[in-house]
């Protein structure tokens, strides 16, 4: 059975009646109020959208069963999860972030770099984490130029690296 998919995380309560900001990791924000009850990842607590409105990057959102900032406050920083298969099929060229984590990282050459760990996006567009064999972690921009290619029927992405990174000056090195 498919892990879970996370699709949003709650944060703040908003007002006193319950309210929490919630972080939507779908295309359409609003689309965690169809998917029907959201889960912990363990499946333990389970939660329904009552309703939702956009806000300032996020929705503020009632859930079923919580009525006081108390109880919203204490679902600060819960992420919710949907089954894999409540989620609609991808087109060709469209993936989850999700099917990337664990998939191997090559060269053009298809020489072995590591394994994709995380994908994430700090508001500047996403970044696609690879853990190689040994050493640190790389965090590449996840563009056409740098992920030319992700084939999951292969179990794999493309990365092209690039040659050198903004700020990095080698005459500097060890300085």
């Amino acid at each position: 059975m498919p892990a879970p998919i996370c699709v949003a995380r709650i944060g703040a309560a908003h007002g006193v009646r319950g309210a929490v900001k919630l972080w939507t990791f779908t295309e359409d924000p609003l689309a965690v109020k169809r998917y029907g009850p959201l889960t912990t990842k363990d499946g333990a607590r389970q939660f329904e959208v009552a309703s939702a409105r956009e806000a300032n990057g996020h929705l503020v959102a009632t859930l079923k069963g919580v009525a006081t900032r108390e109880e919203a406050e204490r679902l600060n920083g819960l992420e919710l999860y949907i089954a894999r298969e409540k989620l609609p099929a991808t087109d060709e060229d469209e993936y989850y972030h999700a099917d990337l984590i664990g998939l191997a990282a090559v060269t053009v050459a298809n020489e072995p770099i590591g394994r994709v760990t995380a994908i994430h996006n700090f508001g500047a567009g996403d970044i696609i984490e690879i853990a190689p064999p040994h050493g640190a972690t790389m965090l590449l921009p996840f563009t056409n130029a740098v992920v030319p290619t992700v084939d999951l029927a292969k179990g794999h992405v493309v990365i092209v690296l690039p040659d050198e990174i903004d700020g990095d000056d080698p005459t500097t090195a060890g300085a």
